[in-house]
Protein backbone atom coordinates (compact mmCIF):
# COMPACT_ATOMS: atom_id res chain seq x y z
CA UNK A 1 0.00 0.00 0.00
CA UNK A 2 2.90 2.14 0.85
CA UNK A 3 4.66 1.76 -2.51
CA UNK A 4 0.96 2.49 -4.28
CA UNK A 5 0.67 5.77 -2.27
CA UNK A 6 4.47 6.54 -3.43
CA UNK A 7 3.99 5.50 -6.77
CA UNK A 8 0.98 7.91 -7.26
CA UNK A 9 2.57 10.51 -5.80
CA UNK A 10 5.56 10.63 -8.51
CA UNK A 11 3.42 9.78 -11.38
CA UNK A 12 0.91 12.92 -10.32
CA UNK A 13 3.84 15.39 -9.64
CA UNK A 14 3.40 17.59 -12.70
CA UNK A 15 0.11 16.51 -14.43
CA UNK A 16 -3.47 15.04 -13.75
CA UNK A 17 -3.17 13.23 -17.45
CA UNK A 18 -2.29 10.05 -15.35
CA UNK A 19 -2.94 10.50 -11.24
CA UNK A 20 -6.80 10.57 -11.99
CA UNK A 21 -6.59 7.12 -12.83
CA UNK A 22 -8.59 5.13 -10.47
CA UNK A 23 -6.08 2.47 -9.51
CA UNK A 24 -7.32 -0.86 -8.37
CA UNK A 25 -4.66 -3.90 -8.41
CA UNK A 26 -5.52 -6.81 -10.54
CA UNK A 27 -4.36 -10.31 -10.08
CA UNK A 28 -4.62 -10.83 -14.05
CA UNK A 29 -3.07 -8.29 -15.85
CA UNK A 30 -4.60 -9.52 -19.43
CA UNK A 31 -8.24 -8.70 -17.92
CA UNK A 32 -6.84 -4.85 -18.40
CA UNK A 33 -5.73 -5.17 -22.13
CA UNK A 34 -7.75 -3.44 -24.47
CA UNK A 35 -8.40 -5.41 -27.61
CA UNK A 36 -7.10 -3.01 -29.51
CA UNK A 37 -3.43 -3.06 -27.65
CA UNK A 38 -3.48 -6.72 -26.94
CA UNK A 39 -2.15 -7.15 -30.85
CA UNK A 40 -0.42 -4.40 -33.16
CA UNK A 41 -3.18 -2.56 -35.68
CA UNK A 42 -2.90 -1.70 -39.34
CA UNK A 43 -1.30 1.63 -39.55
CA UNK A 44 -4.31 3.09 -40.96
CA UNK A 45 -6.63 1.65 -38.49
CA UNK A 46 -4.91 3.25 -35.65
CA UNK A 47 -4.70 6.30 -37.23
CA UNK A 48 -8.30 6.67 -37.47
CA UNK A 49 -8.71 6.63 -33.49
CA UNK A 50 -7.03 9.97 -33.98
CA UNK A 51 -8.90 11.43 -36.57
CA UNK A 52 -11.14 14.30 -35.55
CA UNK A 53 -9.74 17.32 -34.28
CA UNK A 54 -7.31 18.27 -36.73
CA UNK A 55 -10.92 18.56 -39.46
CA UNK A 56 -12.20 20.21 -36.81
CA UNK A 57 -9.97 22.76 -36.05
CA UNK A 58 -9.48 23.50 -40.19
CA UNK A 59 -13.09 24.76 -39.95
CA UNK A 60 -12.01 27.80 -39.10
CA UNK A 61 -9.54 28.59 -41.57
CA UNK A 62 -13.04 28.33 -44.31
CA UNK A 63 -14.69 30.60 -41.94
CA UNK A 64 -16.10 33.90 -43.79
CA UNK A 65 -13.70 35.66 -42.14
CA UNK A 66 -11.36 34.02 -44.63
CA UNK A 67 -13.31 34.14 -47.40
CA UNK A 68 -14.06 37.78 -47.09
CA UNK A 69 -10.42 38.96 -46.60
CA UNK A 70 -9.46 35.86 -49.44
CA UNK A 71 -12.05 38.04 -51.75
CA UNK A 72 -10.91 40.82 -51.45
CA UNK A 73 -7.60 40.00 -51.67
CA UNK A 74 -7.71 38.89 -55.19
CA UNK A 75 -10.29 42.07 -55.78
CA UNK A 76 -7.32 44.82 -55.28
CA UNK A 77 -4.00 42.59 -55.90
CA UNK A 78 -4.94 40.10 -58.09
CA UNK A 79 -2.79 36.85 -57.20
CA UNK A 80 -0.13 39.13 -55.82
CA UNK A 81 -0.81 37.76 -52.08
CA UNK A 82 -1.20 33.96 -52.68
CA UNK A 83 1.94 33.81 -51.13
CA UNK A 84 1.01 34.73 -47.51
CA UNK A 85 -2.05 31.90 -48.20
CA UNK A 86 1.15 29.66 -48.58
CA UNK A 87 3.27 30.65 -45.79
CA UNK A 88 0.34 31.46 -43.46
CA UNK A 89 -1.32 27.72 -43.96
CA UNK A 90 2.49 26.13 -43.58
CA UNK A 91 3.36 27.59 -40.84
CA UNK A 92 -0.72 27.14 -39.40
CA UNK A 93 0.66 23.69 -40.25
CA UNK A 94 3.81 23.86 -37.87
CA UNK A 95 2.11 25.76 -34.89
CA UNK A 96 -1.35 23.37 -34.32
CA UNK A 97 1.01 20.28 -34.68
CA UNK A 98 3.11 21.81 -32.18
CA UNK A 99 -0.30 23.00 -30.10
CA UNK A 100 -1.55 18.97 -30.65
CA UNK A 101 2.13 17.34 -29.47
CA UNK A 102 1.72 20.07 -26.06
CA UNK A 103 -1.97 17.87 -25.15
CA UNK A 104 -0.49 14.92 -25.67
CA UNK A 105 2.97 14.61 -24.11
CA UNK A 106 1.92 17.49 -21.14
CA UNK A 107 -1.86 15.89 -20.27
CA UNK A 108 -3.03 20.09 -20.57
CA UNK A 109 -3.78 21.84 -22.85
CA UNK A 110 -2.10 25.09 -23.56
CA UNK A 111 -4.50 27.67 -21.26
CA UNK A 112 -4.11 25.22 -18.26
CA UNK A 113 0.04 25.17 -19.24
CA UNK A 114 0.18 28.92 -18.98
CA UNK A 115 -2.07 28.88 -16.06
CA UNK A 116 0.78 26.89 -13.88
CA UNK A 117 3.62 28.95 -15.89
CA UNK A 118 3.22 32.62 -15.70
CA UNK A 119 1.91 34.82 -12.59
CA UNK A 120 -1.35 35.85 -11.56
CA UNK A 121 -1.24 38.91 -13.48
CA UNK A 122 0.23 37.66 -16.61
CA UNK A 123 -2.43 34.65 -16.52
CA UNK A 124 -5.45 37.32 -16.46
CA UNK A 125 -4.16 39.34 -18.78
CA UNK A 126 -3.79 36.20 -21.27
CA UNK A 127 -6.76 35.10 -20.27
CA UNK A 128 -8.47 38.31 -21.46
CA UNK A 129 -6.64 38.44 -24.56
CA UNK A 130 -7.43 34.44 -25.65
CA UNK A 131 -10.89 35.57 -24.77
CA UNK A 132 -11.03 39.05 -26.97
CA UNK A 133 -9.50 36.79 -29.79
CA UNK A 134 -12.16 34.15 -29.41
CA UNK A 135 -14.97 37.15 -29.90
CA UNK A 136 -12.94 39.01 -33.12
CA UNK A 137 -12.99 35.08 -34.44
CA UNK A 138 -16.96 35.62 -34.03
CA UNK A 139 -17.77 39.11 -35.64
CA UNK A 140 -16.71 37.29 -38.88
CA UNK A 141 -19.27 34.83 -38.41
CA UNK A 142 -21.75 36.60 -37.29
CA UNK A 143 -21.40 39.57 -40.25
CA UNK A 144 -21.37 36.37 -42.50
CA UNK A 145 -24.65 34.54 -41.25
CA UNK A 146 -26.47 38.08 -41.59
CA UNK A 147 -25.64 38.46 -44.83
CA UNK A 148 -26.18 34.81 -46.45
CA UNK A 149 -30.01 35.80 -44.47
CA UNK A 150 -29.64 38.97 -46.59
CA UNK A 151 -29.05 37.26 -49.77
CA UNK A 152 -31.61 34.07 -48.80
CA UNK A 153 -34.94 36.52 -47.48
CA UNK A 154 -33.86 40.05 -48.36
CA UNK A 155 -33.68 41.06 -44.64
CA UNK A 156 -31.57 43.80 -43.74
CA UNK A 157 -28.25 42.72 -42.30
CA UNK A 158 -28.70 44.78 -38.49
CA UNK A 159 -31.70 42.72 -38.62
CA UNK A 160 -29.53 39.40 -39.58
CA UNK A 161 -27.28 40.53 -36.46
CA UNK A 162 -29.68 39.98 -34.52
CA UNK A 163 -30.97 36.63 -35.58
CA UNK A 164 -27.69 34.85 -35.27
CA UNK A 165 -28.34 34.58 -31.79
CA UNK A 166 -31.54 32.81 -32.21
CA UNK A 167 -29.37 30.59 -35.33
CA UNK A 168 -26.74 30.10 -32.34
CA UNK A 169 -29.34 28.50 -30.32
CA UNK A 170 -30.79 26.30 -32.98
CA UNK A 171 -27.53 25.20 -34.07
CA UNK A 172 -27.13 23.68 -30.44
CA UNK A 173 -30.94 22.25 -30.60
CA UNK A 174 -29.63 20.58 -33.53
CA UNK A 175 -26.55 18.92 -31.69
CA UNK A 176 -29.43 16.76 -29.72
CA UNK A 177 -30.11 14.87 -33.20
CA UNK A 178 -25.89 13.75 -33.67
CA UNK A 179 -23.23 16.38 -33.52
CA UNK A 180 -21.66 14.11 -36.03
CA UNK A 181 -23.99 13.94 -38.37
CA UNK A 182 -24.40 17.92 -37.96
CA UNK A 183 -20.87 18.49 -38.73
CA UNK A 184 -20.70 16.18 -41.80
CA UNK A 185 -24.01 18.44 -43.01
CA UNK A 186 -22.46 21.70 -42.44
CA UNK A 187 -19.03 20.58 -43.69
CA UNK A 188 -20.92 19.19 -47.18
CA UNK A 189 -22.35 22.57 -47.60
CA UNK A 190 -18.83 24.20 -46.98
CA UNK A 191 -17.23 22.07 -49.43
CA UNK A 192 -20.15 22.62 -51.84
CA UNK A 193 -19.64 26.55 -51.98
CA UNK A 194 -15.82 25.28 -52.38
CA UNK A 195 -16.69 22.89 -56.00
CA UNK A 196 -18.40 25.98 -57.15
CA UNK A 197 -15.12 28.31 -56.62
CA UNK A 198 -12.96 25.10 -58.39
CA UNK A 199 -15.37 24.67 -61.37
CA UNK A 200 -15.49 28.85 -61.44
CA UNK A 201 -11.64 29.02 -61.80
CA UNK A 202 -11.62 25.93 -64.25
CA UNK A 203 -14.22 28.69 -66.24
CA UNK A 204 -12.36 32.04 -65.99
CA UNK A 205 -8.91 29.84 -66.38
CA UNK A 206 -6.70 31.97 -64.88
CA UNK A 207 -3.04 32.77 -65.44
CA UNK A 208 -1.14 29.38 -64.62
CA UNK A 209 2.13 31.49 -64.30
CA UNK A 210 0.79 33.90 -62.27
CA UNK A 211 -0.92 32.10 -60.02
CA UNK A 212 2.86 30.39 -59.18
CA UNK A 213 4.40 34.02 -59.59
CA UNK A 214 1.72 35.44 -57.08
CA UNK A 215 2.42 31.67 -54.69
CA UNK A 216 6.22 31.56 -54.52
CA UNK A 217 7.43 35.55 -55.33
CA UNK A 218 6.63 37.29 -52.10
CA UNK A 219 5.67 40.66 -53.37
CA UNK A 220 3.58 43.99 -51.48
CA UNK A 221 2.65 46.75 -53.63
CA UNK A 222 -0.69 49.21 -54.40
CA UNK A 223 -2.48 50.91 -52.44
CA UNK A 224 -3.52 48.89 -48.59
CA UNK A 225 -1.24 45.64 -49.62
CA UNK A 226 0.23 45.55 -46.61
CA UNK A 227 -2.78 45.97 -44.35
CA UNK A 228 -4.72 43.01 -46.80
CA UNK A 229 -1.43 40.28 -45.81
CA UNK A 230 -2.00 40.92 -42.36
CA UNK A 231 -5.84 40.90 -42.54
CA UNK A 232 -5.10 37.30 -44.70
CA UNK A 233 -2.42 36.37 -42.31
CA UNK A 234 -5.10 36.99 -39.15
CA UNK A 235 -8.01 35.19 -40.86
CA UNK A 236 -5.67 32.31 -41.23
CA UNK A 237 -3.36 32.07 -37.97
CA UNK A 238 -5.97 32.51 -35.20
CA UNK A 239 -5.01 32.80 -31.53
CA UNK A 240 -7.14 30.32 -30.03
CA UNK A 241 -7.17 27.63 -32.43
CA UNK A 242 -4.25 27.03 -30.26
CA UNK A 243 -6.02 26.47 -27.09
CA UNK A 244 -8.73 24.60 -29.02
CA UNK A 245 -6.21 22.21 -30.85
CA UNK A 246 -4.28 20.94 -27.73
CA UNK A 247 -7.88 20.47 -26.12
CA UNK A 248 -8.92 18.32 -28.58
CA UNK A 249 -5.99 15.70 -28.63
CA UNK A 250 -6.99 15.13 -24.80
CA UNK A 251 -9.90 12.95 -25.98
CA UNK A 252 -8.04 10.27 -27.59
CA UNK A 253 -6.40 7.31 -25.58
CA UNK A 254 -2.55 7.78 -26.16
CA UNK A 255 -0.59 4.46 -25.05
CA UNK A 256 1.54 5.54 -22.28
CA UNK A 257 4.85 4.46 -23.97
CA UNK A 258 7.11 7.00 -25.55
CA UNK A 259 6.90 5.18 -28.90
CA UNK A 260 3.05 5.61 -28.23
CA UNK A 261 2.83 9.12 -27.57
CA UNK A 262 5.72 9.59 -30.91
CA UNK A 263 2.39 7.50 -32.88
CA UNK A 264 0.19 9.89 -31.66
CA UNK A 265 1.90 12.91 -32.99
CA UNK A 266 2.78 11.67 -36.00
CA UNK A 267 -0.74 11.41 -36.48
CA UNK A 268 -2.31 14.15 -35.10
CA UNK A 269 -0.06 15.82 -37.94
CA UNK A 270 -1.14 13.83 -40.95
CA UNK A 271 -4.42 14.54 -40.53
CA UNK A 272 -3.95 17.95 -39.46
CA UNK A 273 -1.58 18.35 -43.03
CA UNK A 274 -4.74 16.79 -44.96
CA UNK A 275 -7.11 18.87 -43.55
CA UNK A 276 -5.12 22.26 -44.03
CA UNK A 277 -4.40 21.13 -47.26
CA UNK A 278 -7.90 21.29 -48.21
CA UNK A 279 -8.56 24.70 -46.63
CA UNK A 280 -5.17 26.05 -48.67
CA UNK A 281 -6.59 24.94 -51.74
CA UNK A 282 -10.07 26.36 -51.03
CA UNK A 283 -8.39 29.59 -50.26
CA UNK A 284 -6.32 29.79 -53.23
CA UNK A 285 -9.14 28.54 -55.80
CA UNK A 286 -11.04 31.74 -53.89
CA UNK A 287 -8.14 34.27 -54.57
CA UNK A 288 -7.71 33.14 -58.30
CA UNK A 289 -11.41 33.84 -59.57
CA UNK A 290 -11.38 36.92 -57.58
CA UNK A 291 -8.57 38.17 -58.99
CA UNK A 292 -9.32 36.74 -62.48
CA UNK A 293 -12.69 37.90 -62.29
CA UNK A 294 -11.71 41.61 -61.14
CA UNK A 295 -8.69 42.18 -63.42
CA UNK A 296 -10.24 41.34 -66.45
CA UNK A 297 -9.92 43.92 -69.58
CA UNK A 298 -13.85 43.67 -70.57
CA UNK A 299 -15.23 44.40 -67.14
CA UNK A 300 -18.58 46.30 -67.27
CA UNK A 301 -19.44 48.74 -65.72
CA UNK A 302 -21.90 46.60 -62.77
CA UNK A 303 -18.73 44.23 -62.51
CA UNK A 304 -16.12 46.96 -61.78
CA UNK A 305 -18.48 48.74 -59.08
CA UNK A 306 -18.90 45.14 -57.75
CA UNK A 307 -15.12 44.53 -57.17
CA UNK A 308 -14.02 48.21 -56.38
CA UNK A 309 -16.07 47.24 -53.11
CA UNK A 310 -15.82 43.56 -52.75
CA UNK A 311 -17.94 42.49 -49.31
CA UNK A 312 -19.26 39.09 -49.03
CA UNK A 313 -22.72 40.04 -49.56
CA UNK A 314 -21.86 40.90 -52.77
CA UNK A 315 -19.54 37.84 -54.04
CA UNK A 316 -22.24 36.00 -55.44
CA UNK A 317 -21.83 37.24 -59.12
CA UNK A 318 -18.31 35.62 -59.18
CA UNK A 319 -19.89 32.26 -59.71
CA UNK A 320 -22.78 33.45 -62.41
CA UNK A 321 -20.84 31.42 -65.08
CA UNK A 322 -21.36 28.87 -63.08
CA UNK A 323 -24.09 28.44 -61.64
CA UNK A 324 -26.40 31.45 -63.39
CA UNK A 325 -29.50 32.25 -61.40
CA UNK A 326 -29.42 30.49 -58.67
CA UNK A 327 -25.95 31.79 -57.58
CA UNK A 328 -26.80 33.62 -55.24
CA UNK A 329 -29.12 31.25 -53.73
CA UNK A 330 -26.10 28.54 -53.42
CA UNK A 331 -24.12 30.95 -52.43
CA UNK A 332 -25.97 32.40 -49.57
CA UNK A 333 -26.60 28.56 -48.23
CA UNK A 334 -22.73 27.93 -48.31
CA UNK A 335 -22.09 31.21 -46.37
CA UNK A 336 -24.78 30.22 -43.64
CA UNK A 337 -23.13 26.95 -43.51
CA UNK A 338 -19.17 28.43 -43.27
CA UNK A 339 -20.74 30.64 -40.65
CA UNK A 340 -22.24 28.25 -38.50
CA UNK A 341 -19.82 25.84 -38.56
CA UNK A 342 -17.00 28.10 -37.13
CA UNK A 343 -19.46 28.56 -34.23
CA UNK A 344 -18.59 24.78 -32.99
CA UNK A 345 -15.22 26.09 -33.21
CA UNK A 346 -15.35 29.41 -31.49
CA UNK A 347 -17.84 27.97 -28.74
CA UNK A 348 -15.20 24.87 -27.44
CA UNK A 349 -11.94 27.36 -27.86
CA UNK A 350 -13.97 29.65 -25.37
CA UNK A 351 -14.68 26.73 -23.17
CA UNK A 352 -11.23 25.51 -22.75
CA UNK A 353 -9.98 28.65 -22.71
CA UNK A 354 -12.16 29.31 -19.68
CA UNK A 355 -11.94 26.49 -18.12
CA UNK A 356 -8.12 26.51 -18.19
CA UNK A 357 -6.80 30.00 -16.86
CA UNK A 358 -9.76 30.02 -14.47
CA UNK A 359 -10.92 26.49 -13.27
CA UNK A 360 -14.17 27.53 -14.89
CA UNK A 361 -16.67 25.72 -16.94
CA UNK A 362 -19.84 26.82 -18.44
CA UNK A 363 -22.87 25.18 -19.83
CA UNK A 364 -22.12 24.83 -23.74
CA UNK A 365 -25.45 26.95 -24.62
CA UNK A 366 -24.25 29.96 -21.92
CA UNK A 367 -20.83 30.14 -23.79
CA UNK A 368 -21.66 29.83 -27.08
CA UNK A 369 -25.06 32.86 -26.72
CA UNK A 370 -22.52 35.00 -24.25
CA UNK A 371 -19.66 35.00 -26.98
CA UNK A 372 -22.66 35.81 -29.16
CA UNK A 373 -24.03 38.11 -27.58
CA UNK A 374 -20.60 39.79 -27.19
CA UNK A 375 -19.91 39.71 -31.03
CA UNK A 376 -23.06 40.78 -31.78
CA UNK A 377 -22.79 44.31 -30.55
CA UNK A 378 -20.17 45.85 -32.64
CA UNK A 379 -21.36 43.81 -35.67
CA UNK A 380 -25.03 45.63 -35.03
CA UNK A 381 -23.70 49.00 -34.58
CA UNK A 382 -21.57 48.88 -37.42
CA UNK A 383 -24.12 47.28 -39.47
CA UNK A 384 -26.73 50.10 -38.86
CA UNK A 385 -23.98 53.26 -39.67
CA UNK A 386 -22.17 51.45 -42.15
CA UNK A 387 -24.14 49.45 -43.88
CA UNK A 388 -23.34 45.74 -45.97
CA UNK A 389 -19.76 47.70 -46.72
CA UNK A 390 -18.94 48.81 -43.30
CA UNK A 391 -20.09 45.10 -41.96
CA UNK A 392 -17.44 44.04 -44.19
CA UNK A 393 -14.89 46.40 -43.49
CA UNK A 394 -15.16 45.05 -39.56
CA UNK A 395 -14.28 41.34 -40.68
CA UNK A 396 -10.87 43.19 -42.09
CA UNK A 397 -10.59 44.62 -38.48
CA UNK A 398 -11.77 42.01 -36.65
CA UNK A 399 -9.08 39.23 -38.73
CA UNK A 400 -6.25 42.34 -38.14
CA UNK A 401 -7.20 41.97 -34.21
CA UNK A 402 -6.50 38.16 -33.98
CA UNK A 403 -2.85 38.98 -35.97
CA UNK A 404 -1.98 41.13 -33.35
CA UNK A 405 -3.31 38.97 -30.67
CA UNK A 406 -1.30 35.81 -32.12
CA UNK A 407 1.77 36.73 -30.25
CA UNK A 408 0.01 35.84 -26.99
CA UNK A 409 -0.83 32.58 -27.68
CA UNK A 410 2.12 31.78 -30.33
CA UNK A 411 4.84 32.53 -28.07
CA UNK A 412 3.72 30.46 -24.81
CA UNK A 413 3.38 27.51 -27.20
CA UNK A 414 6.66 27.86 -29.16
CA UNK A 415 8.72 28.61 -25.56
CA UNK A 416 6.25 25.01 -24.19
CA UNK A 417 6.77 23.31 -26.97
CA UNK A 418 10.44 23.42 -27.14
CA UNK A 419 11.43 23.10 -23.35
CA UNK A 420 12.47 19.78 -21.72
CA UNK A 421 10.52 20.56 -18.53
CA UNK A 422 7.56 20.61 -20.60
CA UNK A 423 7.59 18.00 -23.40
CA UNK A 424 10.40 15.70 -22.44
CA UNK A 425 12.25 14.01 -24.89
CA UNK A 426 9.38 14.84 -26.98
CA UNK A 427 10.18 18.26 -27.51
CA UNK A 428 10.98 20.06 -31.31
CA UNK A 429 14.04 19.54 -33.02
CA UNK A 430 16.58 21.91 -33.57
CA UNK A 431 15.21 22.80 -37.19
CA UNK A 432 11.56 22.99 -35.71
CA UNK A 433 12.61 25.36 -33.33
CA UNK A 434 14.59 27.62 -35.51
CA UNK A 435 11.70 27.69 -38.07
CA UNK A 436 8.88 28.00 -36.41
CA UNK A 437 10.75 30.95 -34.55
CA UNK A 438 12.18 32.56 -37.62
CA UNK A 439 8.16 32.79 -38.98
CA UNK A 440 6.86 33.28 -35.29
CA UNK A 441 9.06 36.66 -35.45
CA UNK A 442 8.30 37.04 -38.77
CA UNK A 443 4.38 37.75 -38.26
CA UNK A 444 5.13 39.64 -35.46
CA UNK A 445 7.42 42.28 -36.81
CA UNK A 446 5.51 42.27 -39.42
CA UNK A 447 2.65 43.35 -36.82
CA UNK A 448 4.81 45.87 -35.09
CA UNK A 449 5.47 47.57 -38.14
CA UNK A 450 2.09 47.94 -39.64
CA UNK A 451 0.53 49.09 -36.13
CA UNK A 452 3.61 51.81 -36.26
CA UNK A 453 3.57 52.81 -39.78
CA UNK A 454 -0.06 52.81 -40.04
CA UNK A 455 -0.79 54.82 -36.83
CA UNK A 456 1.74 57.90 -37.96
CA UNK A 457 0.21 57.51 -41.79
CA UNK A 458 -3.24 58.86 -39.54
CA UNK A 459 -1.89 61.01 -37.40
CA UNK A 460 0.08 63.05 -40.54
CA UNK A 461 -3.06 63.03 -43.14
CA UNK A 462 -6.08 63.10 -40.66
CA UNK A 463 -8.19 66.15 -40.34
CA UNK A 464 -7.88 66.62 -36.43
CA UNK A 465 -7.03 69.87 -35.22
CA UNK A 466 -3.14 69.53 -33.79
CA UNK A 467 -4.62 69.37 -30.32
CA UNK A 468 -6.11 66.34 -30.46
CA UNK A 469 -3.63 64.23 -32.45
CA UNK A 470 -1.13 65.24 -29.84
CA UNK A 471 -3.62 63.79 -27.37
CA UNK A 472 -4.25 61.01 -29.09
CA UNK A 473 -0.80 60.34 -29.54
CA UNK A 474 -0.03 60.91 -25.62
CA UNK A 475 -2.40 57.79 -25.17
CA UNK A 476 -1.62 55.23 -28.33
CA UNK A 477 1.91 55.10 -28.17
CA UNK A 478 2.24 54.36 -24.55
CA UNK A 479 0.04 50.91 -25.55
CA UNK A 480 2.40 50.39 -28.41
CA UNK A 481 5.27 50.56 -26.27
CA UNK A 482 3.11 48.26 -23.64
CA UNK A 483 2.52 45.96 -26.61
CA UNK A 484 6.13 46.02 -27.91
CA UNK A 485 7.50 45.12 -24.35
CA UNK A 486 5.27 42.35 -23.50
CA UNK A 487 6.47 40.66 -26.26
CA UNK A 488 9.55 40.47 -25.22
CA UNK A 489 8.57 39.92 -21.57
CA UNK A 490 6.91 36.68 -23.31
CA UNK A 491 9.91 35.85 -25.30
CA UNK A 492 12.70 36.23 -23.10
CA UNK A 493 10.84 35.13 -19.88
CA UNK A 494 12.61 32.08 -18.27
CA UNK A 495 10.12 28.72 -17.60
CA UNK A 496 10.02 27.40 -14.22
CA UNK A 497 7.12 24.70 -14.09
CA UNK A 498 7.90 21.03 -14.84
CA UNK A 499 4.99 19.62 -16.39
CA UNK A 500 6.21 16.60 -18.51
CA UNK A 501 5.66 13.90 -15.78
CA UNK A 502 8.16 11.25 -17.17
CA UNK A 503 11.68 13.24 -16.47
CA UNK A 504 11.73 11.78 -12.81
CA UNK A 505 14.80 11.11 -10.92
CA UNK A 506 14.36 7.29 -10.54
CA UNK A 507 15.20 5.61 -13.92
CA UNK A 508 13.21 2.47 -12.45
CA UNK A 509 10.11 4.46 -12.04
CA UNK A 510 10.51 6.16 -15.95
CA UNK A 511 10.69 2.16 -16.78
CA UNK A 512 7.69 1.36 -14.80
CA UNK A 513 5.86 4.59 -16.76
CA UNK A 514 7.32 3.81 -19.78
CA UNK A 515 5.73 0.54 -20.11
CA UNK A 516 2.60 0.63 -17.65
CA UNK A 517 3.43 -1.46 -15.40
CA UNK A 518 3.05 -0.02 -11.50
CA UNK A 519 3.14 -2.38 -8.24
CA UNK A 520 5.62 -5.39 -9.69
CA UNK A 521 3.06 -5.50 -12.58
CA UNK A 522 0.12 -6.31 -10.46
CA UNK A 523 -1.60 -3.33 -12.73
CA UNK A 524 -1.13 -2.50 -16.08
CA UNK A 525 -2.25 0.24 -18.06
CA UNK A 526 -2.44 0.01 -21.66
CA UNK A 527 -3.47 3.55 -22.28
CA UNK A 528 -3.26 7.10 -20.86
CA UNK A 529 -6.60 7.57 -19.71
CA UNK A 530 -8.08 10.63 -21.65
CA UNK A 531 -9.06 13.59 -19.78
CA UNK A 532 -12.89 13.27 -18.29
CA UNK A 533 -13.30 16.92 -18.24
CA UNK A 534 -13.01 17.03 -21.80
CA UNK A 535 -15.03 14.16 -22.77
CA UNK A 536 -18.26 16.12 -23.83
CA UNK A 537 -15.93 16.96 -26.88
CA UNK A 538 -18.37 15.76 -30.07
CA UNK A 539 -15.95 13.57 -31.46
CA UNK A 540 -15.49 9.84 -31.72
CA UNK A 541 -13.59 8.26 -28.98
Amino acid sequence: MMAMQQQEQVIGGGSNRIAAVNVTPSNNTNDLHTPSHSKKEKPWREFLTYLGPGFLVSLAYLDPGNMETDLQAGANHKYELLWVILIGLVFALIIQSLAANLGVCTGKHLSEVCKAEYPLFVKYCLWLLAEAAVIAADIPEVIGTAFALNILFHIPVWVGVLLTGCSTLLLLGLQRFGVRKLELLISILVFVMAACFFVEMGYVKPSTSGVLKGMFIPKLSGHGATGDAIALLGALVMPHNLFLHSALVLSRKVPTSVRGINDACKYFLIESGFALFVAFLINVAMISVSGTVCSATNLSAETSDQCSDLTLNSASFLLKNVLGRSSSTIYAIALLASGQSSTITGTYAGQYIMQGFLDLKMKTWKRNLVTRIIAITPSLVVSIIGGSSGAGRLIVIASMILSFELPFALIPLLKFSSSSTKMGPHKNSLFIIIFSWILGMGIICINVYYLITAFVDWIIHNSLPKVANVFIGILVFPLIAIYILSVIYLTFRKDTVETYIETKNDPMMQTHVEKGFMNNGQLELSQVPYREDLADIPLPQ
